[in-house]
């Protein structure tokens, strides 16, 4: 759950200076203040002349099932169509889950890709969410082998739509099972923890909006404080990023993006409370902000079913409860983002590592299934109402239109503008192309004028 920041009138308060230093300036979720600054310069400012293009991506952290969830095969026996039966949807033909009536009722607004190849995927986000096949977890300290997420290229290569922003943040309470990082590319591109970032850029007590333009007052109180806490250097050290910092503190969008009492009481009831349901309704505030790409993940591993042995269970104990309120938030926030007029500049992703196995297993669950997963795309200004591949008939290897890693990222940075021909320079000087193996963006996306 998120809380927001207290406004109280025309004052903006903290628990402490010290946390207003240590953390509104020399921290802000991971991040130096220098590596902000540069995740903001990177895009050359904002631009008026360019739409402001973002990338929300729902992470369910696990693997979820294809089978229980997208790709239900309700003519197999039982052990292989699971506990579930299925419904049909706004596409004719094409069936979901019973559990998932609500992404059922708008499928003409989204693709299912039935046929997602994450052969290369491992129990780890790296993979998937690098929309790179050569990026891969090995346990030898070099996992992904320093390629970088989508996120951070979309840092380097897009920038944040608002440069009072970061252009990519993480929304996920276990970072490193959840969020695969920039790589080799630099911290720089590196996202912004906004479990974190929320209220660390309220403003020290006495200091109030009326004053936050005479700067030379800033100056003077941020010093005075700076003097009574440990660490003064820091603000020596990064004292060539005064007016940027600034510039980013006073501007009170971070604040007002965080904010969810802004929202009105049906719109947070559509969402609902559950974590993954308040995130998704941050994330939408922080791509309407100016935020470029927004990571989402509910929590570490709970789309690992493998049986009722395990703490996340099997697929009837575990996964039931999930999936009304996976069904719930993606449904709200393509309602919300289309009543808005936002849905065709905000691309949404809502996928795993990898998929479960065809056959479910004597603890009532599925193991890992790297051979084959589903996925959901929506918005973009892309086609929708429409299936992408097929698995064969017990749902365990792809029958047609294979969907790889690489398609899946040229796909993401077509929709945000970045030339599919880009490249960045490792330490040794090598370019290194964003998009590798022969990616390309899914032709069926594509929508024909």
């Amino acid at each position: 759950m998120f809380h927001s920041p207290s406004v109280s009138g025309d004052l903006i308060r903290v628990s402490s200076r010290r946390s207003f230093l240590q953390t509104g300036l020399t921290a802000i979720g991971g991040l130096s203040l220098p590596q902000l600054i540069g995740l903001q310069q990177a895009s050359g400012g904002t631009s008026s002349s360019r739409e402001p293009r973002s990338v929300i991506l729902f992470w369910l952290s696990g693997g979820p099932s294809h089978l229980d969830m997208w790709d239900p095969k309700p003519e197999a026996p039982q052990e292989i169509r699971g506990p579930y039966n299925s419904i049909p949807t706004k596409i004719p033909g094409v069936r979901f889950s019973e559990h998932l009536p609500l992404q059922a009722s708008i499928a003409e607004k989204l693709t299912i890709i039935r046929s997602v190849d994450c052969s290369a995927s491992n129990h780890t986000p790296i993979t998937m969410q690098a929309g790179n096949p050569l990026a891969q977890r090995t346990n030898d300290g070099k996992d992904g082998a320093g390629f970088p997420s989508m996120g951070s290229i979309a840092a380097k290569f897009r920038g944040p739509n608002d440069r009072d922003l970061p252009a990519f943040v993480g929304l996920a309470d276990s970072w490193v099972s959840d969020v695969w990082e920039a790589g080799h590319m630099g911290t720089d591109y590196a996202p912004v923890k906004g479990t974190e970032l929320s209220g660390k850029f309220a403003l020290p007590e006495g200091l109030q909006i009326s004053r936050l333009s005479d700067r030379e007052h800033v100056r003077r109180q941020l010093d005075k404080f700076g003097q009574q806490i440990e660490g003064h250097e820091t603000l020596q050290r990064t004292a060539q990023y005064n007016q940027q910092a600034y510039d980013l503190v006073l501007s009170g969008k971070i604040q007002r993006a965080f904010n969810l009492e802004e929202e009105t009481p049906e719109t947070k009831a559509a969402y609902g409370k559950e974590s993954i349901a308040q995130k998704a309704l941050l994330a939408r505030r922080l791509v309407e902000a100016g935020v470029t790409f927004v990571l989402v993940s509910g929590a570490w591993g709970y789309f690992d079913h493998h049986g009722d042995n395990v703490r996340w269970g099997g697929i009837e104990k575990g996964l039931t409860p999930l999936l009304p309120r996976v069904d719930r938030t993606l449904h709200a926030l393509i309602t919300d983002l289309d009543q808005r007029g936002r849905l065709d500049d905000t691309l949404i992703l809502m996928m795993g590592e990898f998929g479960r196995s065809p056959v479910i297993n004597k603890e009532a669950g599925r193991d890992h299934w790297t051979n084959v997963m589903s996925m959901i795309v929506a918005g973009g200004g892309y086609q929708h109402g429409q299936v992408i591949g097929s698995t064969d008939r017990r749902g365990g290897a792809i029958e047609s239109n294979p969907v790889r890693p690489q398609d899946l990222a040229a796909t993401v940075f077509s929709h945000l503008g970045i030339d599919l021909n880009s490249h960045w320079m490792n330490a040794q000087g090598r370019p290194i192309p964003i998009v590798t193996e022969g990616g390309r963006p899914i032709p069926e996306l594509i929508r024909v004028a």
